[in-house]
């Protein structure tokens, strides 16, 4: 993920600053997310695996990002 944009970029919700979830936070994420312990803000599980995921710095919100690009949907 780019540098300048994860400078300008801010999550839409908290408007705090975002970070790439480190990749063993990745793994444990993505393991509960293979067990359906994971959900989205609709309450729906997370049913696919992430490759990278941005992180508020207070932990609480993921965003993915798909082929390069941050899905930062509310």
């Amino acid at each position: 993920m780019d540098r300048k944009l994860l400078d300008i970029i801010c999550c839409p919700v908290t408007r705090s600053s975002l970070e790439l979830l480190p990749e063993q936070e990745l793994r444990n994420l993505n393991e509960l997310i293979g067990a359906k312990r994971i959900k989205n803000r609709e309450d729906a599980v997370v049913d696919g695996p992430l490759a990278e995921a941005l992180v508020t710095r207070s932990g609480k919100l993921i965003y993915p990002v798909r082929d390069g690009i941050p899905v930062l949907l509310e």
